[in-house]
């Protein structure tokens, strides 16, 4: 595992918020790519992805503190300001609030901006777990005998404490789990997961979908794809069995199917034909 990338001085590049960076810096491209082709000006990507970036990551960190409410009261000014921990729903679930608030005020509807943007969410999210899985933040999956399980004994947090307490460690001598033990590379898994989403995605982008359809179907795909992955995931069991990811992500698939039963019962509803853009008027020489 990787951490850190590099030092220059006294400045440390971290291989997630490296990650990170590259991935709203791929976003941001495809997503401008879109918002042009579907006739908007290339500002509303830059607002959009700004919005992201803000409300994204202030969303991943206040779930993540939620999530683990006793390590944050136990050191509020250290898990706040760590470079880990961050939950990846909570910045979903924040930035598109943050997102449809800014486009209901442009007159824009949230809808034609998420299908534009579903392909970009889908590999972003994929790249960023590329940064997870070179800085061994706790993504990782549980151990495993395959051959292509990886050692995280390097990462910024460690098996053995990842597993203190539960009940894959009580299988290991003196309740241990070795940091050196092969795991799921779950965000391995999750990045590949990510680039056929937005494939699939890329693919459909063009097809005459009433607006939202595009959306809906990345709502499912990524619902399934986290719910699934979680099975081989370390995290608290909170409902039927189930851990807080996966509850998400059936509330999302659910939602993705209802929006794509309702969006195809009423396509007059979610209509939209942009404004021409208006052109700069051309200055007038002076002789």
């Amino acid at each position: 595992m990787y951490p850190e990338l590099l030092k220059l001085g006294p400045l440390t590049v971290y291989s997630y918020g490296f990650m990170l960076a590259v991935s709203f810096i791929v976003s941001s491209y495809i997503l401008t790519k879109e918002v042009e082709r579907k006739g908007l000006d290339a500002n509303i990507a830059s607002q959009v992805t700004l919005l992201a970036i803000i409300f994204g990551i202030a969303g991943s960190k206040l779930f993540s503190l939620l999530e683990n409410w006793n390590d944050f009261l136990a050191d509020p000014f250290g898990q706040i300001f760590s470079a880990g921990g961050l939950t990846f729903y909570g910045g979903l679930i924040l930035s598109i609030i943050a997102i449809a608030i800014y486009l209901r005020r442009q007159k824009i509807p949230f809808l034609y901006i998420a299908d534009a943007a579903s392909p970009s969410l889908a590999l972003a999210y994929g790249i960023g777990r590329i940064g997870c899985h070179l800085a061994g933040d706790g993504d990782y999956g549980i151990p495993t005998s395959l051959p292509w399980g990886v050692n995280y004994e390097n990462g910024i947090v460690k098996p053995s404490l990842m597993f203190q307490g539960s009940d894959i460690a009580k299988s290991f001598p003196n309740g241990i789990v070795p940091n050196n033990t092969p795991l799921h590379p779950t965000p391995i898994y999750e990045f590949i997961v990510g680039v056929i989403i937005f494939y699939i995605l890329w693919r459909l982008r063009k097809k005459e979908y009433p607006i939202g359809i595009l959306f809906m179907i990345y709502l499912i795909f990524s619902g399934f794809a986290r719910f699934f992955v979680e099975f081989i995931r370390l995290n608290p069991l909170i409902l039927f069995g189930l851990s807080e990811a996966q509850l998400i992500s059936i509330a999302l698939i659910l939602l993705g199917i209802i929006g794509i039963f309702f969006i195809n019962k009423f396509p007059e509803r979610f209509k939209f034909e942009p404004a021409p853009i208006k052109q700069p008027s051309p200055k007038h020489k002076t002789k």
